[in-house]
């Protein structure tokens, strides 16, 4: 079978060949870490599960620096093939990985030092405490290996190799899986085995691939000596800023979500809420992962100046996004009660809330695809400033506002809804970036 390469005449056929590997990597990462909270909730309790929604924010967070690393810097790398020089973006690839594994073990020093000061800060409260110690140490202290892992989902489709991305992913998934039922179940680990687990999976997807980029023959892209290239790097930062952004926010907005549903709804509030982003996880991965597979493809064209091939793969993306917001969505309301009943399934009143507020929820689906798609789109194209404008008003100032205004008026409901008017609300200006740049950017 003929391997599709970047500069390839993309079909819808094509397009869904090439990025169907990146879709299914990011559901698996993002089912292993259903499983991880199915494990929780199920084998341990309802308040460890609440302790591991207070702890997971931490951990987006380092690992965002990853993924703004990765998706700013494949996009640099992309265009610098494109524009055939393929030595120059080996070493500004090798540059990336060098600066994550630096910044992980800076990052995860600090935060390990002042670990339950942040965590009470975060809705960590007396009765949750003890357990977000002891998911947070081990998280927090395998978070390099997540950076790395956020880092290379971005690269797998850029060297032309997304099937092995799928691989590593999902073998991290059934290590991830495995080790969960052993170190809970027959261990008697704990909460603290869950995380051992997940840092375990982590290493497979972020150590594994790490290993192969350094010795492969055969992918587009290596690792090689390399120097600190201030202008790339920063470049890179920018152009990535978005998904940074994107992250952090949600990691903060996530904060905000625990102290709001501590004081309406109290611990259960915060564990009918971790079963539902467990759920979310899944849906969301499907539309990152096809636009983390089409990035690159735009990337290329882009800079290699092929204006007519970027306008092509453009236009199918979108709609492929916009029919598969209305599948999801429908998905999601048909399935809300076996999903959250395999969470909470337990405890009737947990079961309840989560039931009713998935079910509110779930109506953002119809909106989110084209947000992450702008977002995306605009980052290939190494425009960070309206990749970045896109994230922030999303995930920052209308979810962050909406979560904290909604339930003065609504309740509870305010919460669950606080997505939904987020969504909306950018894509509108989505569309609108969308359409005052075709002309700018030749994909009229």
């Amino acid at each position: 079978m003929q391997k599709i390469q970047l500069s390839d005449k993309f079909n819808y056929k094509k397009i869904m060949k090439f990025t169907m590997p990146s879709v299914i990597m990011m559901v698996v990462m993002s089912i292993y870490s259903v499983v991880d909270g199915l494990f929780v909730s199920n084998l341990i309790g309802d308040m460890a599960l609440s302790a591991v929604n207070v702890v997971m924010p931490l951990v987006m967070i380092i690992g965002a620096f990853g993924l703004m690393l990765g998706s700013g810097g494949s996009a640099l790398v992309s265009k610098t093939l494109g524009e055939g020089e393929d030595k120059r973006a080996n070493k500004y690839f090798s540059m990336i990985i060098a600066a994550v594994v630096l910044l992980g073990i800076f990052l995860s020093g600090i935060c390990l030092i002042f670990l339950r000061q942040i965590l009470s800060r975060m809705g960590g409260t007396d009765l949750i405490i003890e357990d977000c110690m002891s998911y947070g140490y081990i998280m927090v202290g395998g978070s390099i290996l997540f950076m790395l892992q956020c880092m290379f989902q971005s690269f797998f489709p850029v060297a032309e190799r997304p099937s092995l991305g799928l691989i590593f992913s999902i073998s991290a998934g059934i290590a991830n899986m495995a080790l969960d039922y052993i170190f809970i179940k027959y261990a008697k680990l704990g909460i603290f085995g869950a995380g051992l687990a997940t840092v375990i999976g982590f290493a497979i997807g972020g150590a594994t691939p790490l290993i192969y980029f350094l010795f492969s023959k055969k992918s587009r892209i290596r690792i090689c000596a390399t120097k600190f290239y201030p202008k790339k790097f920063l470049s890179a930062c920018f152009n990535g800023a978005s998904e940074f952004m994107s992250n952090v926010s949600a990691s903060l907005v996530g904060i905000l979500y625990n102290v709001q549903l501590v004081k309406l709804a109290g611990e259960k509030g915060i564990a009918a809420y971790s079963a539902m982003m467990y759920i979310d996880f899944v849906f969301l991965a499907v539309f990152f992962g096809f636009t983390m597979g089409i990035a690159p493809v735009i990337s290329y064209n882009y800079g290699s100046n092929n204006f007519k091939e970027m306008k092509s793969v453009f236009k199918k993306s979108t709609a492929l996004i916009v029919i598969g917001s209305v599948i999801a969505c429908a998905m999601a309301e048909a399935l809300s009660y076996p999903l959250t009943y395999a969470f909470v399934g337990y405890d009737k009143e947990l079961l309840e809330m989560s039931l009713h507020g998935f079910r509110i929820f779930s109506v953002c689906y119809l909106f989110c695809g084209i947000n992450i798609w702008c977002s995306a789109f605009f980052t290939a194209l190494c425009n960070g400033a309206l990749s970045a404008l896109v994230s922030f008003m999303r995930s920052m100032v209308f979810r962050g506002g909406a979560v904290m205004l909604l339930p003065l008026m609504f309740d509870l409901d305010g919460i669950w809804s606080a997505v939904i008017v987020a969504e909306s609300f950018t894509a509108v200006i989505s569309i609108l970036l969308f359409v005052l740049n075709r002309k700018r950017y030749r994909y009229e």
